[in-house]
């Protein structure tokens, strides 16, 4: 395994949906998530998550060792009986399975060659067994800022996808087409959306999972890039437009002991609780807005005189080359500090 990261992490983002449904609901037919109570968006882990295991797909070709475990209408017992192919002693066919070396060795072998699963974790006893990894980047479900509206809009379809009968020619359908009324070719559809909508996301980056894993900091980098860009790779007319806003605030737990033993080790276990971090970035709807419509409808402040000791603050933005860039204690323009 590659070496782990050694400190821990927090992170915050923002993201918006503008006429799109930014995470459906299947026990309400896809319409947008919302909290019923006060009606604000949500958006699920498992959601974000798909959107960046698509950009590192994309992005380094879905190669070892950056392939996806998880990866789109696949079994993923290929993969774990692969892992078990590939490592010594090679797939055990008996009926009592895998011992637990050889379980061992094959979990290690996915947490190597699959970027999703040292980053996420991954159940991996479904088939040929090779454990079960809990991984060090996770998220919470995402909020929206302000309550959402929820849309239920008609379209229509100007064509119709009729089977006229087994064994018919493309000769019959021009004739079927001929005999109809023009009204019945076409036919009425629905659309599920939300007109505007910010939403924060939270997450958390444990150093001590990340050795269990090998998470190093090339694959930080690819996170944080991943994340940055994975909605400008998932376009589709259901989603509206989605936008990660920059930049993203990336908490770092770097430790305050002047022995460096005891500061790496409060560099892993952090220097102040998660939500006290989150507090600090204060983001509100501007007083003249009533009804937003755009990212510009909302300010931005983070409370640096708040920040902990201990702990520094970095915000990731688009880089020169296109990827991200971290840029350390410095915020960005568009983001009040005080």
């Amino acid at each position: 395994m590659s070496k782990a990261i050694a400190n821990k992490y927090e992170f915050l983002y923002l993201f918006d949906c503008e006429n799109g449904n930014p995470n459906g609901d299947p026990d309400a037919g896809n319409a947008p998530r919302i909290d019923p109570e006060d009606l604000h968006g949500l958006v699920s882990d498992v959601a974000m998550k798909r959107r960046l295991r698509n950009y590192v797909q994309y992005a380094r070709g879905n190669e070892m060792p950056n392939a996806i475990f998880v990866e789109q209408a696949t079994n993923l017992n290929r993969r774990i009986v692969m892992a078990h192919e590939q490592t010594e002693g090679g797939l055990d066919t008996g009926s009592k399975g895998a011992g637990k070396d050889k379980v061992g060795l094959a979990k290690d072998w996915m947490c190597e060659k699959f970027y999703d699963v040292r980053t996420f974790g991954a159940v991996m006893s479904t088939g040929p067994n090779a454990g079960q990894v809990r991984g060090p980047v996770q998220f919470a479900f995402a909020r929206s800022l302000d309550p959402v509206l929820p849309m239920d809009i008609s379209i229509t379809r100007m064509a119709v996808a009729d089977d006229i009968g087994k064994g018919k020619s493309s000769e019959d359908y021009v004739k079927w087409e001929a005999d109809q009324p023009e009204d019945t070719l076409r036919t009425m559809g629905r659309k599920s959306l939300i007109p505007y909508g910010l939403y924060m996301a939270k997450g958390f980056i444990s150093a001590h999972l990340a050795e269990g894993t090998g998470f190093g900091d090339e694959d930080l980098g690819l996170f944080w890039e991943a994340l940055l860009k994975m909605y400008e790779h998932d376009r589709s007319a259901s989603k509206g437009l989605m936008s990660v806003r920059e930049p993203i605030f990336v908490f770092k737990h770097v430790g305050t002991d002047t022995n460096d033993e005891q500061r790496a080790s409060q560099a892993k276990l952090g220097c102040a609780p998660a939500h006290k971090l989150f507090d600090l970035v204060d983001v509100r709807k501007r007083e003249d807005v009533a009804a937003p419509r755009s990212f510009a409808d909302y300010a931005v402040t983070f409370h640096q005189s708040g920040l902990p000791n201990g702990v520094q603050v970095g915000f990731v933005v688009t880089g020169d080359g296109g990827g991200a860039e971290v840029i350390w204690d410095a915020a960005p323009e568009g983001v009040t500090v005080d």
